[in-house]
C-alpha cells in the first residue's frame, strides 16, 4: 500500500525520532551521568548508513562501560525502539553506531515535501524569539555600491531564514544622517550648483566628487532655487533625495524594511545625553585632558574610549550605544548587525557601553555578522568606479549588468568574513560553472518534465501526494532522497550561525544530483507506477530548490 498522509508525520523527520530514542536509551542506561550531547550526523561515506552517532564514546566513561559494549547495548535497544523505521544498526570501530533507514521510512520524505509544499522546510523550534537584524545602513552620502549590495543580500536572507525557523524578525535601516560627512555632502552640492551658475565654489577637500553630486546641485536649483545661502536646506534636500534614490536600488533589489532610524532622532530626542548621563551614573566614566572617557577596558576592550571630546562633542560610538539601548527597550532581547569588516573595531566599545549601562543587557549584545569587500572583475579585470559615483562599483551597475537574481544568489554564496570575487563574465553565462543558473536550470528541467507529461505544474504538488514510492531505490534516487530530507536540518544550521552560505552550497549539491539523474533515468517510462514515483520525486525536488532559492530572494524559473 503507498504512504498515505496521516503516516508522515511518525515518519517526518528521522533524524530527530532517531535522536530522541538516543536520548532516552541514554537515560536509561545511565540516570545519573550529566547531560550528554547526542549527536546524529550523516556519515561522509554513504556505505556507512542514512545516520551516525558516537554516542556511545562520550558516554563510556560517565558510565564506566567499555565503548564498543556500551555500542551494541544502545544498537539493539534502537533496532527494538525503531523496528518501523531503521534496519538493524551496525557497530563500528571503537563504538560508532551506524543507521540504515528502511526504504519506506526514507521514501516518505516525498509525501512529506508535497503535503507541505512552500513550507517545506518551516520549523517552529524559535517561535516568539524577536530579533531585530540591523543592515545595510548606508550613509545617505552616495548611492549604495556593492558592498551595501552585500549587506542587503547577507541581511535579508538572513532574516528570511530567522523566520522559517519561527522568530518574528524586523529588518531594521539606520541612517547615519549626523555628523562631519553629511556637512561635507552638503558643501559638496553647494559647490557644484556655484560652478552650475558659473561662480567659483571652493569645494572640500574631503568632499564628495561623483557625477551623482553634480546631478543633486542642477536639481536643487531646478526645484529649490538659486539662493545658496541656506546650507541647512540643501543638507535637507541632498540627504532626502540620496535616501529616495538609495530607496529605489533596494526596490530594485527585492529588498525591503520594516522599520528605519535616523541617527539625528537620537540626538533631537535626547536619548544620547540621556545613555551618557546613565553611563557617568555607573561610575563607569572618568574625565581626563578635558574629555569624558568610558572604561571600555573593564567590558575586554584593549583600551578605553572617549565619549565626550574636549569640543563637547560627541564619538561616533557614543549614539551606537543609544540606539542599541532603544533596541532593547523594545523588547528584542536577540539583536544582530551585519555591517562591513570595516566595523570591527566598534563591536567591543559599543558592547561595553551596554554592559556599563547597567540596563540587564545580556553579553555579547547584539551579535554581528561582519563581511569583506567584494571585488568586481570583467574581462579579467578589476572594476573600480562607477560613471555616476566616480570612485567605487554601485549597487545598480551590478544589477544592470548581470540582473538581480545573479547578484543576491552570488553576495551570499561565500562565507562572509572572506572576500569575494564578483566576476561579471561567469554570472552573466549559461552553465554549469555560472552557481546561479545551475541551480535556476534544476528548477526548470523539473517543469521541463511536468510540461512533457501534459501536468500542469501547479496541479502537481497535489496529483504526486499519495502515490507508491516504492520503486524509489536506484543509485541515483537514494541521494536524492536523502539530499531533501536535509533541507530542514540545514536551514536550522544556516540560520543559527547567520550562514545564508550554507544554503547555496546545499542547493547547488541538490542541483548537481537531480542533473545527473535527469541524465541517467527515464521519467515518463511505461510502467505507470515507476512513472509516477519519479515524477512524484522530481516535483519535491522542484519544491525544495523554490523554496530554497526564496529564501535567498531569487527566482525559480519554469523555463530558461
Amino acid at each position: 500500500m503507498p504512504p498515505s498522509r496521516a503516516d508522515a508525520p511518525a515518519s517526518a523527520n528521522p533524524r530527530q525520532r532517531i535522536a530522541q530514542a538516543v536520548l532516552r536509551i541514554v537515560h536509561e542506561l545511565a540516570p545519573d551521568a550529566a547531560a550528554v550531547p547526542v549527536a546524529i550526523e550523516r556519515p561522509r561515506d554513504r556505505s556507512h548508513g542514512d545516520y551516525a552517532t558516537n554516542v556511545a564514546l562520550i558516554l563510556a566513561k560517565p558510565a564506566r562501560r567499555n565503548p564498543r559494549e556500551l555500542a551494541q547495548t544502545i544498537a539493539s535497544a534502537l533496532a527494538q525502539a525503531l523496528a518501523g523505521l531503521i534496519e538493524t544498526p551496525e557497530v563500528a570501530g571503537p563504538g560508532f553506531i551506524n543507521l540504515q533507514l528502511k526504504p519506506a521510512a526514507r521514501q516518505q520524505v516525498v509525501a512529506q515535501v508535497l503535503a507541505a509544499a512552500g513550507d517545506y522546510g518551516r520549523s517552529r523550534s524559535r517561535e516568539r524569539e524577536r530579533i531585530v537584524v540591523e543592515f545595510v545602513s548606508a550613509n545617505p552620502t552616495g548611492p549604495l555600491h556593492v558592498g551595501h549590495g552585500r549587506q542587503g543580500a547577507l541581511g535579508d536572507a538572513i532574516s528570511t531564514l530567522l523566520e522559517w525557523q519561527g522568530c518574528e524578525v524586523t529588518r531594521e535601516f539606520y541612517y547615519n544622517d549626523a555628523g562631519q560627512q553629511i556637512h561635507n555632502l552638503a558643501v559638496s552640492v553647494r559647490a557644484r550648483a556655484k560652478e552650475l551658475l558659473g561662480e567659483s565654489g571652493e569645494f572640500p577637500e574631503d568632499g564628495y566628487r561623483g557625477e551623482y553630486v553634480r546631478e543633486l546641485a542642477q536639481r536643487y536649483l531646478d526645484e529649490i532655487g538659486h539662493d545658496l545661502s541656506d546650507i541647512e536646506s540643501i543638507r535637507r534636500y541632498a540627504v532626502a533625495e540620496l535616501r529616495k534614490e538609495q530607496d529605489r536600488d533596494l526596490r530594485a533589489f527585492g529588498v525591503g524594511f520594516d522599520n528605519y532610524c535616523l541617527e539625528s532622532s537620537l540626538y533631537t530626542d535626547g536619548r544620547v545625553d540621556a545613555t551618557v548621563a546613565k553611563l557617568v551614573e555607573s561610575g563607569r566614566t572618568y574625565e581626563q585632558e578635558g574629555a569624558l572617557w568610558l572604561r571600555t577596558t573593564d567590558f575586554g576592550d584593549d583600551k578605553d574610549r572617549v565619549m565626550r571630546k574636549s569640543d563637547g562633542g560627541y564619538t561616533y560610538f557614543v549614539p551606537d550605544v543609544a540606539y542599541h539601548v532603544t533596541k532593547f527597550e523594545r523588547g528584542f532581547l536577540r539583536a544582530l548587525n551585519v555591517q562591513g569588516s570595516d566595523h570591527h573595531g566598534t563591536v567591543a566599545r559599543v558592547r561595553a557601553g551596554l554592559q556599563a549601562i547597567g540596563m540587564g543587557i545580556p553579553p555579547g549584545y547584539p551579535d554581528y555578522v561582519l563581511h569583506k569587500m567584494v571585488t568586481v572583475m570583467r574581462g579579467g579585470q578589476e572594476v573600480k568606479i562607477s560613471k555616476r559615483a566616480g570612485s567605487y562599483v554601485t549597487l545598480r551597475d551590478l544589477i544592470d549588468e548581470v540582473g538581480r537574481d545573479a547578484v543576491r544568489f552570488f553576495l551570499v554564496s561565500r562565507k562572509a568574513d572572506s572576500e569575494f570575487v564578483f566576476d561579471i563574465d561567469l554570472a552573466r553565462s549559461q552553465s554549469e560553472e555560472n552557481p546561479v543558473y545551475y541551480v535556476q536550470y534544476a528548477h526548470a528541467r523539473v517543469a521541463s518534465v511536468l510540461r512533457q507529461a501534459g501536468i500542469a505544474r501547479e496541479e502537481a504538488v497535489a496529483r504526486f501526494r499519495d502515490v507508491d514510492l516504492s520503486p524509489l531505490t536506484s543509485a541515483w534516487e537514494v541521494p536524492l532522497l536523502r539530499r531533501i530530507a536535509d533541507f530542514p536540518d540545514e536551514l536550522a544550521a544556516a540560520a543559527a550561525e547567520f550562514a545564508p552560505h550554507q544554503l547555496t552550497f546545499y542547493l547547488k549539491d541538490l542541483a548537481q544530483e537531480f542533473h545527473g539523474y535527469y541524465n541517467a533515468e527515464r521519467f515518463l517510462v511505461e510502467d505507470p507506477k515507476l512513472r509516477d514515483a519519479r515524477l512524484a520525486l522530481a516535483v519535491a525536488v522542484g519544491q525544495v530548490l523554490a523554496n530554497g532559492l526564496s529564501i535567498i530572494g531569487i527566482d525559480a524559473p519554469d523555463k530558461m
